[in-house]
């Protein structure tokens, strides 16, 4: 792993996500499940949990890169806009810092909407496997 190293995926956010979601987290906020609810909020339609997207981010670090074996030491998210029912966001990781004294690797974590606009910005630190670095 070196720095610039990175790695995403694309996934399209649907109503069953979103319903599986609610009751996994326990966040029942109107703003996500209610169309009349959400219709009179600055958004005018129903918005994806934030945390969802982390759901995502972890997913490709901890599928894609580093990879099986990573462990989260940290994570920040800045909630830039919304994200929609159906819309599909892409997740990008990139290294950005690897410690050359402990197997630990910063990454850049963002999302983008459909339009290619930042929903999230981000960033992971996470110990990685001895092996990977």
């Amino acid at each position: 792993m070196k720095v610039g190293d990175q790695a995403e995926i694309a996934y399209k956010v649907t109503e069953k996500d979103v319903a599986l979601f609610a009751v996994l987290s326990g966040d029942d906020n109107p703003i996500h499940l209610d169309d009349e609810y959400a219709k009179a909020t600055p958004f005018g339609q129903r918005i994806v949990h934030g945390m969802f997207l982390g759901g995502l981010i972890s997913s490709v670090l901890g599928r894609e890169l580093p990879g099986p074996g990573a462990i989260y030491l940290h994570q920040t998210m800045s909630f830039k806009a919304p994200v929609y029912l159906n819309d599909t966001v892409r997740v990008v990781v990139k290294i950005v810092k690897v410690r050359e004294d402990k197997p630990i690797v910063t990454f850049e974590t963002n999302c983008y909407n459909d339009n290619g606009d930042i929903v999230l910005e981000g960033e992971a630190v996470l110990k990685v496997p001895a092996d990977k670095v």
